[in-house]
């Protein structure tokens, strides 16, 4: 199984339709149905879809269209699959340099706020 490769932090609900090739309402409806599908919420009830969540959105519609399992079949065989084991999407290197410099910033300014 291979995934589109995800270069920004964070999705919409309908960019994540359209790379999924579902419609919005039925990402909505798994979201009811399968507990570790949880995107962010920004303020207002929008949701914010990160790259771990599209893999596991794209996991489950290949357990339901393509293994042809049933909802509890795919809760079931996705509850004995931690999360961690669904292959890994790549993230350019870049992406994975802004993530690290960002933590050092952020980490630089709670030391800075203590001191104040």
């Amino acid at each position: 199984m291979t995934f589109p490769q995800l270069t920004k932090l964070y999705y919409t609900i309908s960019e994540v339709a359209r790379i999924c090739d579902l419609e919005q309402h039925v990402l909505r409806y798994w979201e009811s149905q399968f507990p570790q599908l949880r995107p962010r919420r920004k303020t207002g009830g929008r949701r914010l879809y990160r790259p771990d969540d599209i893999k596991l959105a794209l996991y489950i519609k290949h357990l339901l269209y393509h293994q042809r399992y049933t909802l509890e079949g795919a809760r079931k065989s996705l509850a004995e699959v931690k999360r961690s084991q669904i292959p890994q999407l790549e993230i350019p290197f870049e992406e994975a340099q802004m993530r690290q410099a960002l933590r050092e910033i952020a980490k630089e300014l709670k030391e800075i706020q203590a001191l104040l």
